[in-house]
């Protein structure tokens, strides 16, 4: 059973969360816009809205905001909005700096943001141009509130493969230049990853850092492909990774983190509720998960609000706390020595924030993780688990009795010089100077071989 962790124990309150150093490895940026910009962009390019939409009441409404989709796929239906007023350099550039901002405010230190830039060419925009005004955007995010960032560009699984070998290309030549990974995004029924199998290649060929949307409407076959056939270092989403042991043990053995978006596979179905999401069933049980938005926008959320929701519904301790907010520094697309720095900085800011709220409540915090593991094994609802049916299953075959696939090693990102913040924009030190206080396991490892351990101490 899970330990009562109310007083006298430090309470962990929304105002503790907003406050704490966090990352943010899966947002959308054409799902995370604000619904005043939609409405000015909207106005001034002369797009109309769904049912003459005017105010943002109404925009939410038109966008489900929040709201419980059919599936995924009617989830997707509310980008139609966003990406229509989403085709010009003004309007990419402000939707980028107003995100990173938004993210700043509470206190996210660092974040990828995700888009394919062959949604935003309807107006003639080049791609180079897309990625340039991105950039610029998160550049200016930077400069006045000092959050790191990085992009990943988007290939479309319901587009063609030969798209995203174009978008693959498009990643390797601004590798160095503020572009640090490749996904896989879309409709995940019948369009399974190694669809696209040249640009994941080629992806690799050029040590690009490689993520995939899998196991969110789809089975655990998704994620073998997404890791075994395609190289994906990280995997997006992941829920439904559970239905199979034998891979679950390989991600867990591999230290492969999990991005995990708890509010919006709700949105989406993925899951029917909290109480059947997976999630604290992975963290008891040892893998490497990260908490994330998804879609600011479209699911009605913030890094604070989901580590919120899963602190309430899963009973979460500030050891709990403190190991997700460290994967998720640790599980970056930095390149190693910066992490390492950025890691350290992150976990002593966090020590010293427990500290100042322990003194102000007067209680102590639980510093060892103890996720009830009881709790976790009856969350398993049979209802978040979703039938395989009226797909192509050929298109996903079987895992057992799979001839064994030839995979590509996994390599990963050259080490680049990157600032922290202001105060280390100039340096990045020897291991011994970057983390004398950090715990072992606290440190970023740079592969899978040399993280042993997932057990943090305060």
């Amino acid at each position: 059973m899970s330990l009562d962790i109310s007083a006298p124990f430090m309470d962990i309150t929304r105002e503790f969360l907003h406050e704490i150093p966090k990352t943010d490895l899966h947002v959308h940026l054409d799902g995370s816009l604000r619904l005043s910009t939609i409405l000015e962009l909207a106005d001034k390019q002369g797009v109309e809205l769904p049912n003459g939409a005017n105010t943002e009441e109404e925009l939410a409404d038109e966008i489900h905001m929040g709201e419980v989709c059919e599936d995924l796929d009617d989830y997707l239906k509310a980008f139609d909005v966003t990406l229509s007023v989403l085709q010009t350099e003004e309007a990419l550039y402000r939707a980028a700096f107003e995100l990173g901002e938004d993210a700043a405010k509470e206190n996210v230190r660092y974040m990828e943001v995700r888009y394919s830039p062959l949604l935003h060419t309807r107006e003639g925009l080049s791609f180079p141009v897309i990625v340039e005004a991105v950039a610029e955007g998160l550049r200016e995010a930077k400069r006045q509130y000092g959050i790191m960032s990085g992009q990943i560009i988007c290939g479309i699984r319901h587009i063609t493969p030969e798209a995203s070998l174009r978008l693959a290309e498009l990643c390797v030549a601004f590798k160095d230049k503020e572009v640090v990974a490749f996904d896989l995004a879309g409709a995940e029924v019948d369009n399974p990853p190694k669809d696209h199998k040249e640009a994941f290649y080629l992806i690799r060929n050029n040590n690009v850092n490689l993520t995939i949307h899998a196991g969110e409407a789809y089975g655990p076959e998704s994620i073998h492909q997404a890791i075994h056939m395609c190289g994906a270092h990280r995997v997006g989403h992941g829920v439904r990774l559970r239905e199979d042991g034998d891979l679950l043990n390989y991600v867990n053995d591999h230290r492969i983190p999990l991005e995990v978006c708890p509010s919006s596979n709700i949105q989406t179905q993925a899951c029917k509720s909290f109480e059947s999401h997976p999630l604290p069933f992975y963290i008891s049980y040892g893998l490497r998960c990260t908490i994330n938005t998804d879609n600011r926008l479209i699911t009605d959320t913030s890094v604070t609000g989901e580590l919120e929701k899963v602190v309430d519904h899963y009973n979460l301790n500030i050891g709990d706390l403190r190991r997700l907010i460290i994967n998720g520094f640790k599980s970056s697309f930095m390149p190693y020595r910066k992490k390492r720095t950025v890691t350290a900085q992150a976990c002593t800011e966090f020590d010293a924030i427990v500290s100042e709220y322990e003194n102000q409540q007067g209680e102590e915090a639980i510093k060892d993780p103890n996720v009830a593991q009881e709790i976790a094994f009856q969350q398993l609802a049979a209802d978040a688990r979703k039938p395989i049916n009226d797909v192509s299953l050929d298109r996903y075959p079987p895992l057992r009795g799979r001839e064994a696939e030839v995979e590509t090693p996994r390599k990963s990102a050259p080490e680049t010089k990157a600032p922290f913040d202001s105060s280390v924009d100039d340096h990045v030190g020897t291991p011994e100077e970057d983390s004398p206080d950090m715990d072992a396991d606290e440190r970023p490892e740079p592969s899978s071989d040399d993280d042993e351990s997932e057990d943090v101490t305060v």
